[in-house]
This record gives structure tokens, C-alpha cells and sequence, in this order.
């Protein structure tokens, strides 16, 4: 089964990405993962995606696309995989769709967790991720055991600089643009499942495993 989570910066994604990838024993694909990795081994993706970063632009979709492809062809996805941060606008998902279709592969589902602006607002403004793992904190409502340490890796915790009110809004706005005709894409296809992603991780969770049983 090869499932998408949408969801705006603060829905949630990478969150029930780890719960739901333990739980359907499926391997997460995620993008800014994939990325870091080619930065890190400089693949000569990685070393494409460098010289547009280095200049303060965005990575094209093809790399981005030939990145993840090349992830999805890994022994381990055979069977499917959970996208995380992937597709992020229609050009991505359709090309997404024509390569897995080459393939005789496809997107069974596509999870959109739907979180109001005002609590994404609350989540971003208190949020802290781990350095060397990602893992995300919020000082409210998922704080770590140690205060600015991270609990699955003992990295430190930060809080990135465009965590503030006017650039979050501007990046929920940037976000929501190119996400609607992504989530209209879906709809029409019949793969799209909207789940409340308010309330406790554990909660939401719960609402998405259930979604994806009945399907």
C-alpha cells in the first residue's frame, strides 16, 4: 500500500508519518530526509540540489521527483511506503502518478490531516525540533523529558527563526495555495481521506488507522 500524508507546517506529518509507518509496517519516505541524506553522501542529486540551495533558490521538481523515485525503487518499498512531505503541488503528484504507473504501481490513499489556522498558529509558535534527528517538540503540548533535549536521540533542540507569527502566516498561506488543487486532485481521483487533526497525537492517529481500515 502506498499512502500520502498532506498537511500544513504544524499538522502534524511527520508525527503520524513515525506512529503509522510502526504500525502498517511501511517504511517513511520523507522528503526532507531524502534530501539531507544527498547532501550529506553528496550524490549527484545531492550535488544538483546544492548548487540551486547555495543560491538561495527551490530545488526543481525534477530532482526532487528523481529523488523520491529513487528512494521508492529501495528493496524495502516494494510492498509500499509512507510519503511524507511529498508530493508538494499537482506537478509533482502527476508526475508521481505517471512514473508509479510505469511501474504497474500506484497511490492507494492520500491522508490530509486538516488543522484550523488558529491552532497551527499555537502549534508553530511553541514548536522545537531536535537537531540531529528532526523529531518535533512543541513546549505545550508535547514538551521533552529534559528541557532543549531531544528524547529519542539526546540531540539538541531548536527553534527555527521563521517560527513567528507573520512569517508562519506567510508560509501557511504559500502552503494552502499550492495544496488546494493537490487535495482537489486527490478528491476527484477517490483516494482522498480528511481527517481531523486536532486534539491529541494519539487521538488523530486513532481517526486516521480507522479511515484507512474502512477503506
Amino acid at each position: 500500500m502506498y499512502i500520502i500524508l498532506l498537511g500544513a507546517p504544524g499538522a502534524g506529518k511527520g508525527t503520524q508519518a513515525v506512529m503509522l509507518a510502526g504500525k502498517l509496517g511501511l517504511p517513511q519516505v520523507a522528503s526532507g530526509d531524502l534530501f539531507r541524506q544527498a547532501l550529506a553522501n553528496e550524490t549527484e542529486l545531492g550535488k544538483k540540489a546544492r548548487a540551486y540551495m547555495e543560491k538561495g533558490q527551490l530545488v526543481p521538481d525534477e530532482i526532487t521527483i528523481q529523488m523520491v523515485l529513487e528512494r521508492l525503487a529501495g528493496p524495502d518499498c516494494k510492498n509500499g511506503a509512507l510519503l511524507d512531505g511529498f508530493p508538494r503541488n499537482l506537478g509533482q503528484a502527476r508526475a508521481l502518478d505517471e512514473a508509479l504507473k510505469a511501474q504497474a504501481r500506484g497511490i492507494d490513499k492520500v491522508v490530509y490531516i486538516k488543522v484550523s489556522e488558529p491552532e497551527l498558529l499555537k502549534r508553530l509558535g511553541g514548536r522545537w525540533i531536535c537537531r540531529r534527528c528532526q523529531a518535533p517538540y512543541h513546549e505545550v503540548d508535547s514538551p521533552p523529558k529534559v528541557k532543549g533535549v531531544c528524547d529519542r536521540c539526546g540531540g539538541e533542540l531548536y527553534q527555527r527563526p521563521d517560527d513567528n507569527v507573520t512569517t508562519i502566516k506567510k508560509r501557511l498561506e504559500v502552503y494552502f495555495k499550492e495544496t488546494s488543487p493537490l487535495i482537489d486532485y486527490y478528491q476527484k481521483a477517490g483516494k482522498l481521506l480528511e481527517i481531523d487533526g486536532e486534539g491529541p497525537a494519539d487521538g488523530v492517529n486513532q481517526r486516521i488507522a480507522a479511515a484507512l481500515r474502512r477503506e
